[in-house]
């Protein structure tokens, strides 16, 4: 049986990113791409370039049935499939981002491919890599427990996607699993929703951060600048990823210029909203 250990370096390494924003009086901003898109390389440089405005990056883990994500981040997944990624290409973008930026490095993968590769040595390579979290969020309930013990003896956070219609009862048992940080949806459906943010959000980031005692980061439809310095008022991070890869698709000859302009745009958005008081 795996034996718990205290969260390894890089796992406080998240702590620290939305310990440093929230003194600032801002939310951190969180930026995804799919690892291998649009290219094995472009992906890389679009990533290191992308961690000089983010304070999170979450590396994507292509999978040929994302069942969770809209149109946008389905094509990017399936252009890195097809440009034969591997987890070594994980791993390796892990560890050089690491190496080369002070970014927390989340990681967010469907079930399938950990399952394949063996959960045991995911968690470990992901850690050894400077990985500090992970979100499956089709995660099955009867992995989750064992799942939950390997991350933990590993030192890598857990991060949960929380229904918006969430029970008091269902946030309560999410806070007691969760660690790192509680993710909720800017709107309901897949990523990659371009209207408007769902007025119900302020009030299920204050319930979710009320029940679990944990950080709240918000994602999954926020697709403008003006919308993630609105959700950076109340939230303790925001994350951006199909508007993000919208700007590169939109620039096929120079999509790792775009991804970086895009994520100066973000940033500059989120840090200019000043974080309310919890």
């Amino acid at each position: 049986m795996l034996t718990p250990t205290q969260p390894s370096w890089p796992a406080a390494r998240l702590n620290y990113a939305l310990a440093a924003s929230r003194a600032k009086h801002r939310a951190a901003l969180g930026l995804y791409l799919p690892v291998g898109y649009p290219t094995r390389e472009a992906s890389l440089d679009a990533l290191h370039l992308m961690a000089q405005s983010a304070d999170v990056l979450e590396l994507g883990v292509p999978h040929h049935r994302p069942v969770l994500d809209g149109p946008v981040i389905q094509q990017a997944t399936a252009q890195a499939l097809a440009n034969g990624f591997t987890m070594g290409d994980l791993f390796t973008a892990a560890a050089e981002l690491t190496v080369s930026s002070a970014a927390a490095l989340v990681v967010m993968s469907y079930w399938a491919p950990i399952e394949q590769y063996g959960p045991r040595l995911f968690a470990y390579d992901l850690a050894a890599a400077g990985g500090a979290a992970v979100l499956v969020p089709d995660l099955p309930k009867c992995a989750s427990a064992s799942w939950r013990e390997t991350t933990r003896a590993a030192g890598l956070a857990t991060i949960t996607l929380v229904p918006a219609d969430a029970s008091a009862a269902h946030l309560a048992a999410i806070g007691a699993t969760t660690t790192g940080m509680a993710y909720a949806p800017a709107s309901p459906g897949l990523t990659g929703g371009q209207g408007p943010l769902s007025p119900c959000l302020p009030r299920l980031v204050h319930r979710l951060r009320t029940a679990t005692r944990l950080p709240v980061a918000v994602g999954i439809g926020i697709s403008t600048p003006e919308q993630a310095a609105r959700v950076s008022g109340f939230a303790d991070a925001v994350v951006v990823g199909s508007a993000v890869i919208r700007r590169m698709q939109s620039l096929p000859k120079a999509p790792v210029v775009a991804a970086a302009a895009a994520a100066r745009d973000f940033a500059d958005a989120a840090h200019r909203a000043g974080r309310n008081a919890a």
